[in-house]
């Protein structure tokens, strides 16, 4: 029997009863799938379901074959050795303990037919990028990249036939990103991920798109997806109009109608009033005219009830695809002015800047580097966070810091509420007339920031740091994509379409970087910031140099 997950009729909601799948009926066969949708839609919630993690309240989950199940955060204990971590210490522990002449019938029980498992562990370490680390070192000696593809390491050793991954590519750095590439495409069996990295969703074979608690699927990668959605969007918004004019007519018909029957009505009042005919007769016209004029009403009406259920239907196949629209005219920075300088700079844990380099202008610069090379310690450093250890960091405009964690919010106060901290001298009108074009209209506004979801998060944070007094006319933004769905990163990257002032963007997500339009690319490397030409970026040997 081939390996397969089937759900059926499957039926979850969260302890405070709010429904997350209500009677879904999907299956996932062999191949690599990508499982899309917006933030809140419940990929992660699908595949701990998946992985026998969460419980459903109704239906099945059936697998045939082994799960294994990468999730979004993963935590490992730092004092495990590497073997540990991988699953393989009892094996190896009695490989050795064989090997050093010591035949004990539980070694041989221990090993069973893994007598290779030591080799296969430093090859499939090797492949992830992780060949240096060995097995004797521990977990707390390597980045958080590195535990990511190590926790990876330890579900490709157990062969599983079923890899669920979510969000993957969180926090990787782009070799190691390359490294995780290779993995899913040489895959052999069901494979299910989660991620809204658009290099990723290009390697698979079909899209599972979750939406409303229903999964509608699309063949080929994440590309193919997007062109026939576009098509059905198009075909969708064509279908509102022709549901729009149709209510228009069922409206005239309508109306038109009430005419007519008002004028039989004055008609037959004034044939009765002048008892042109017998009482008999004209009694039984008034009666038949009724009749047929509520028949007529009715008909009309249903066919009004029609159009507008028409209507509704169309509207709700097109998707809602809110862009934020900003409008900041005082970000604004003239080209060649000098923005930001860099002189001799030192900092914590020891990355530099050898002699001076300065920004200038609008310009939108990248900066890249394996995890741990200091990319958030410099963006920190330039924000005034962190004190530099020797040289100067010196901003010649104001300047707004957005970190990983979003802490720029205060969790108990609302979203409008926040954005006033950044913007004291400014009426609450007017804060609420911005906040719309990031989408927080009417009651969204009110929302308290510990209430929002990821996605809401982000356009929370960013709204506060955009419309600060003074106007930031340098942004410092540190991995801004992680945990943002699709729809989040089109409205972030038209955010920053409309932004006019200088950025300084710390990412691994090259299709992002490239989709703002980076003018400079700036390589932490080896503890020291270079300049890097464009056409080198995303280079194999480029990535072969930093790997």
């Amino acid at each position: 029997m081939s390996t397969s997950l089937t759900c059926t009729s499957l039926s979850f909601a969260w302890p405070d009863g709010t429904p997350v799948f209500d009677g879904l009926d999907t299956a996932f066969g062999p191949g690599r799938t990508g499982l899309v949708g917006v933030n809140g839609s419940g990929k992660s919630t699908l595949l701990k379901l998946l992985a026998g993690e969460l419980a459903p309240a109704d239906g099945t989950v059936k697998v045939t074959g082994e799960v294994g199940h990468l999730p979004q955060n993963v935590t490992l204990d730092t004092a495990l050795r590497v073997d540990e971590a991988l699953g393989i210490a009892d094996r190896r522990a009695a490989l050795h303990a064989i090997e050093a002449g010591d035949v004990a019938e539980e070694h041989f029980e221990t090993v069973g037919d893994d007598w290779d498992v030591e080799e296969r562990a430093l090859v499939t370490l090797g492949e992830l990028g992780l060949g240096h680390i060995g097995l004797d070192r521990t977990v707390g000696e390597v980045s958080g990249g590195e535990s990511v593809l190590l926790r990876l390491a330890a579900l490709l050793l157990r062969r599983p036939d079923v890899l669920l991954l979510d969000e993957p590519t969180n926090n990787l750095d782009l070799y190691a990103r390359r490294r995780l590439y290779a993995a899913v495409a040489a895959w052999p069996g069901v494979l299910v991920v989660v991620s809204h990295d658009r290099e990723l969703l290009d390697l698979v074979d079909q899209i599972a798109d979750l939406r409303s608690g229903e999964i509608t699927w699309y063949g080929g990668n994440f590309s193919a997806y997007e062109e026939a959605l576009a098509v059905e969007q198009e075909a969708a918004e064509r279908m509102v109009r022709v549901a729009e004019a149709d209510l228009r007519k069922q409206k005239r018909e309508l109306a038109d109608a009430q005419v007519k029957l008002a004028r039989r009505k004055r008609y037959g009042q004034k044939m009765w009033d002048s008892k042109r005919e017998p009482k008999i007769v004209m009694g039984a016209r008034k009666r038949a005219a009724q009749e047929s004029a509520g028949k007529h009403r009715i008909m009309h009406e249903e066919k009004l009830a029609e159009a507008r259920e028409r209507l509704d239907e169309a509207v709700e196949a097109v998707r809602d695809d809110d862009e934020i629209r900003v409008d900041l005219p005082y970000t604004a920075v003239p080209p060649g002015r000098q923005v930001l300088t860099l002189e001799n700079l030192e900092m914590t844990h020891g990355a530099r800047v050898e002699g001076t380099l300065d920004l200038r202008g609008p310009e939108r610069i990248a900066l890249v580097g394996r995890n741990g090379s200091g990319k958030t310690t410099l963006l920190r450093t330039v924000a005034g966070e962190l004190t530099a250890v020797a040289g100067e960091a010196r901003a010649h405009v104001p300047l707004r810091f957005l970190p990983q964690r979003l802490d720029v919010l205060d969790d108990e106060r609302t979203v409008a509420e926040n954005v006033a901290r950044f913007a004291p001298g400014v009426t609450n009108n007017r804060i609420r007339a911005r906040l719309a074009r990031f989408l927080f209209r009417g009651a969204r506004a009110d929302q308290r920031a510990g209430t929002l979801s990821g996605g809401e998060r982000f356009r929370a944070a960013l709204a506060a740091l955009m419309l600060a007094e003074p106007a930031p006319q340098l942004l410092l933004l540190d991995e801004p994509t992680n945990n943002l769905d699709m729809a989040s990163v089109r409205q972030l990257t038209s955010a920053l379409e409309s932004y006019e002032g200088a950025l300084l963007v710390a990412s691994h997500d090259l299709p992002f970087l490239e989709s703002i339009g980076i003018t400079r690319w700036l390589l932490l490397e080896e503890g020291e910031l270079k300049e890097i030409a464009p056409e080198e970026v995303g280079h194999p040997a480029w990535f072969q140099r930093c790997t």
